[in-house]
């Protein structure tokens, strides 16, 4: 049976030698998660799409994600587009109007309302019926990786945010970026909300979603202060 390496920070790797984990079989399941994720993603024609057969192909996708893949396709199906583009992939964010990435982009000092999304045509994946282009299909992919990078049972329209700003040829990437939104920032940004977002749900349950922007803007402030010491030590 081929073997795959698997690297650990140090604490997490005395955390399971200490426990006892079963590192093969929690490593496998894991992997055959994600990759029939991933095989998804890649292999769906989006000519015919329905949120439904959607949902259920990838349930571990939030709801508001379904519905921004959704306008997504719509987007570009009206525009005759051949693929399905970063830039409709962020059309979508930004038009579901209800999720954690538009908070995200707000506690970073980026109006999501400023943001215009690319309609740049992206090379498809695969030709053919529509599908995602090569660069969102990529961004999806990297979405996946970022919710088991956080241990999230689920893939959000945050992670769709920092896949977008992280994926290096698409038209959302580019965009993002030019308005200080790369990968890094977007990943500590999400870390500080979810952290957040966590603490206000058990002091506030009925928080406005004001008071969940400043617990956010709390939590990160001092998480990027961290990290930059860290960073500091390392170079």
């Amino acid at each position: 049976m081929p073997k795959i390496n698997v690297y650990l920070p140090d604490d997490l790797a005395d955390a399971v030698r200490e426990t006892g984990l079963p590192v093969s079989p929690i490593c496998q399941r894991a992997l055959e998660h994600a990759v029939r994720r991933i095989t998804t993603i890649r292999q769906a024609v989006l000519d015919e799409l329905d949120p439904a057969w959607l949902a259920e192909r990838l349930p571990s996708f939030t709801p508001r994600l379904v519905t921004a893949l959704t306008l997504a396709v719509r987007r570009a199906q009206e525009t005759g587009a051949a693929a399905v583009t970063t830039g409709d992939l962020l059309h979508g964010v930004l038009t579901e109007g209800q999720n954690l990435a538009l908070q995200i982009l707000t506690a970073m000092d980026v109006a999501p309302e400023s943001l215009t999304a690319p309609s740049t045509p992206e090379p498809p994946s695969t030709a053919g019926s529509l599908r995602f282009s090569s660069a969102a299909a990529v961004a999806l992919e990297l979405s996946v990786g970022e919710a088991i990078g956080f241990g999230h049972n689920y893939v959000g329209c945050e992670h769709l945010l920092i896949g977008l700003a992280t994926e290096p040829d698409g038209t959302a990437g580019t965009l993002l970026r030019s308005r200080a939104v790369d990968g890094k920032a977007a990943r500590r940004t999400v870390a500080a909300a979810v952290a957040g977002y966590a603490h206000l749900r058990a002091t506030t349950p009925s928080a406005e979603p004001s008071a969940l922007l400043q617990a956010v803007r709390a939590e990160l402030a001092p998480l990027i202060q961290r990290i930059e010491r860290l960073e500091t030590r390392l170079d």
